[in-house]
C-alpha cells in the first residue's frame, strides 16, 4: 500500500537560499480483505499496514531534502503511540534527532495515522528555526531528544516538577511545561519571551480543561514580562491525547534564533477579530517574521469570532467556516499574504459529521490548500469548526 503524498513548496526568487517544503502524507485506506480475522487483532494489522506506509513516505522524503520537523496524528494514541514510538526507533540514520510530535486527533479522512513534514533543501541562511516537541505534563521521563544539531534543534522536555497529586490539574501542567520549556531555551542562550514565536497546546478534555490552560500560561507570561502592553506567542490550543493517562497538557513549540524586535510583526486584523486579552487568553492572532529573502507567517487557531470576542453562527457550520475564512485572509492581509500563500493548514472540527461539508468549502474557496483535517474539539464548544495555517511570501 502506497501513502498520498502532497506537498507545497516555497523557492526564494533569488533563485539561491533556502527551498522549504511542507507535506501531508495520508495513509493508504484500509485493504480489509487481507486483514486477518479478529477484532483487536483486524484493527491493530490495519494500523501497523497503514504506518508503514506513511513511514516509507517520510523515509522517501528524507532522501531527497533535510527533515526538520514531524507531527503525526493517530486515531487512537492509548493503543498506536507505542507502536509508533519502536517504529521510529527503526528509520534510517537520516532521521534520527529529528524532533517527533504525536497527538492523538483521529484523521477526519477515515484512516488511522497522518503526518505533516517540515522538510528544506539547500542552504541555510537567517532562517533559524528550533522546534520542540512533544512537551508534556502528568509524565514521569522525557519523549524524544534533547540534541542541539546544529541550526536546527529539537528537545522533547516534561514538566518534571509537577507533583503526582496534580497529575490532573491543568494549570500545574502548563505552568510546568512553560518553565521546563524556559530551562530548555536557556540552556540554548534563548527566552521564551524573545525568541518562542509559536506554540501549539493540546489539552485532552479541552472543554473541562482549558481554563486551567489559560491561567497557567497566563501566569507563567506574567513571570517574564508579557503582557497585553508587550506582546504574546501566536498558538492553538485545541483536544489532543498522549497514550499517557495522567498527561492532560502537551505543546509543541518553535523559537527563531538571532531574531531582532523590528524582525517580528504581530498581526490583529481587529476589524474582524477582538485582541484576545479582551476575553482573558494570551496568545498572539498571528506573527509575522521578516528575514532576508521571505517572510513566514504563523496564523494562530482561528475559528468564527468577531470584532468583540464572540462566537457567530452557532450551531451553522458552514457559515462559521466562511467566517473563519474570512478571519484568517484578513490576518494573513497584515503581512502582505493572502490564503493562495499557506503551505501548509491544519482544520480541526468538533463532530466528525461536519467533515465532508467543511472539506467542500475549503476546496472550492481553496483549492491548492495543503491541509490535514482531524477531530478536535475547539476551546469553546459553540465553535465548530478552527484552522491553522502557515503561509510564506
Amino acid at each position: 500500500m502506497d501513502a498520498n503524498v502532497q506537498t507545497s513548496q516555497f523557492v526564494p526568487k533569488c533563485g539561491s537560499g533556502l527551498r522549504e517544503y511542507h507535506s501531508i502524507i495520508r495513509a493508504p485506506r484500509a485493504a480489509y480483505g487481507s486483514a486477518p480475522a479478529g477484532g483487536f487483532e483486524t484493527r491493530q494489522y490495519e494500523f501497523e499496514a497503514q504506518l508503514q506506509a506513511v513511514l516509507a513516505a517520510l523515509i522517501g522524503i528524507s532522501e531527497v531534502q533535510d527533515v526538520r520537523f514531524v507531527r503525526f496524528y493517530l486515531s487512537d494514541a492509548a493503543n498506536q503511540q507505542a507502536v509508533l514510538e519502536q517504529a521510529i526507533g527503526a528509520l534510517p540514520a537520516a532521521l534520527s534527532g529529528v524532533p517527533v510530535s504525536i497527538i492523538g486527533q483521529p484523521p477526519l479522512d477515515g484512516t488511522k495515522i497522518a503526518a505533516w513534514v517540515y522538510s528544506t533543501e539547500g542552504e541555510v541562511r537567517d532562517c533559524e528555526l528550533i522546534w520542540d516537541a512533544r512537551m508534556r505534563g502528568g509524565a514521569a521521563k522525557p519523549a524524544g531528544n534533547s540534541e542541539d544539531s546544529g541550526v536546527f534543534g529539537a528537545a522533547g522536555v516534561c514538566a518534571d516538577g509537577t507533583p503526582r497529586g496534580a497529575e490532573g490539574d491543568s494549570e500545574a501542567q502548563m505552568s510546568g511545561i512553560f518553565g521546563r520549556y524556559s530551562e530548555v531555551l536557556g540552556e540554548r542562550g534563548l527566552s521564551v519571551a524573545r525568541d518562542c514565536i509559536r506554540t501549539w497546546i493540546y489539552v485532552h478534555d479541552v472543554d473541562v480543561n482549558y481554563p486551567g490552560v489559560v491561567r497557567g500560561r497566563r501566569q507563567f507570561f506574567n513571570t517574564i514580562g508579557l503582557t497585553p502592553q508587550t506582546h504574546f506567542i501566536a498558538s492553538t490550543g485545541i483536544e489532543g491525547r498522549s497514550c499517557d493517562p495522567h498527561c492532560t497538557v502537551v505543546m509543541d513549540a518553535l523559537a527563531v534564533r538571532g531574531l531582532r524586535p523590528e524582525q517580528l510583526r504581530y498581526l490583529h486584523a481587529y476589524d474582524h477579530l477582538s485582541p484576545t486579552a479582551d476575553y482573558g487568553v494570551t496568545f498572539e492572532r498571528g506573527t509575522a517574521v521578516q528575514f532576508s529573502d521571505r517572510i513566514h507567517i504563523y496564523i494562530s487557531g482561528t475559528a468564527s469570532i468577531d470584532s468583540k470576542g464572540q462566537v457567530l453562527y452557532p450551531g451553522d457550520v458552514r457559515k462559521q467556516t466562511f467566517r473563519m475564512l474570512e478571519n484568517i485572509a484578513a490576518l494573513l492581509a497584515e503581512a502582505g499574504a493572502g490564503p493562495e500563500d499557506a503551505a501548509v493548514a491544519t482544520v480541526y472540527l468538533r463532530d466528525m459529521a461536519d467533515y465532508l461539508t467543511v472539506k467542500e468549502i475549503i476546496e472550492s474557496e481553496l483549492p491548492r490548500l495543503n491541509a490535514v483535517y482531524v477531530l478536535a474539539p475547539v476551546c469553546r464548544p459553540a465553535w465548530l469548526v478552527e484552522m491553522e495555517c502557515i503561509a510564506i511570501i
